[in-house]
């Protein structure tokens, strides 16, 4: 007697906060897809309570070719690629599309055409994040080819900011460490002391926090490694996913 009035306030729930279905282009890398997979499945419970979990379809990609097409600059080939995962996710019955890369959103514009749904952009969620903390001047931390073009850091500036990058030297290394360590599973303290020593330098130029522009850095950087507010992408990312699964009623 006592459990049915629990089941019956389980189902009413359900009903009254049906969820979209999500559908994650992921794999790239696979330890941070399981990071957004951990962190969404964490927001819809604390916003949902009791069992709930994230109504989510992910397309896990081998990385290893894709990299090898970003040695080769081959990018209409990789827009082909996760447009081709978008319509295999949108025949699975998902709503919306998250990428759970920052860099590969240089072809989320193919993604889109090719399916036309919407895309949660990493990018623009990162701005909304940075400006809610009344911030202007910020500093990016990625590939060479997130920090370097404007696929981009120029959805941040769009958005108001003013954006710093490490000098060239640094930018390599940051970027060494993400494909040879981060993206391999691999934390090293070395690593995290170098990011430190770069993020200081940002500080000192006067930036006012720091994006960690690559889905994998938050793995290996947390908020007491860094005299300036961090801004991990992935947890932004995961969160702007999670209001779109409740249908934008958090």
């Amino acid at each position: 007697m006592t459990t049915r009035p629990q089941v019956f306030q389980s189902s009413r729930i359900q009903q009254e906060f049906e969820q979209q279905t999500l559908g994650i282009i992921g794999g790239m890398s696979w330890e941070s897809t399981e990071s957004y997979y951990r962190l969404i499945n964490e927001g819809v419970k604390e916003q949902l309570g009791h069992l709930h979990s994230a109504d989510l379809l992910i397309h896990s990609l081998d990385f290893a070719p894709i990299e090898a097409l970003q040695a080769k600059g081959a990018w209409d080939e990789m827009g082909k690629t996760l447009a081709s995962s978008g319509k295999r996710l949108q025949a699975a019955g998902a709503q919306g599309l998250l990428i759970a890369t920052n860099t590969m959103h240089k072809v989320a514009g193919d993604v889109i055409a090719t399916t036309g749904l919407p895309l949660i952009h990493i990018a623009d969620a990162t701005a909304e994040a940075v400006k809610a903390q009344g911030l202007t001047k910020i500093g990016l931390l990625g590939t060479q080819f997130t920090m370097t073009e404007d696929f981009y850091k120029q959805r941040l500036i769009d958005a108001g900011l003013q954006v710093l990058i490490p000098e060239d030297g640094a930018r390599a290394e940051v970027h060494r460490i993400i494909y040879d360590e981060l993206c391999q599973g691999k934390l090293f303290d070395s690593s995290r002391q170098y990011y430190k020593e770069v993020i200081e330098q940002l500080a000192k130029q006067g930036c006012e926090g720091v994006i960690l522009g690559c889905t994998e850095i938050g793995l290996l950087i947390r908020q007491e490694d860094s005299p300036i507010p961090v801004f991990d992408t992935t947890a932004i990312h995961a969160e702007a996913a999670v209001k779109f699964l409740l249908n934008n009623k958090y």
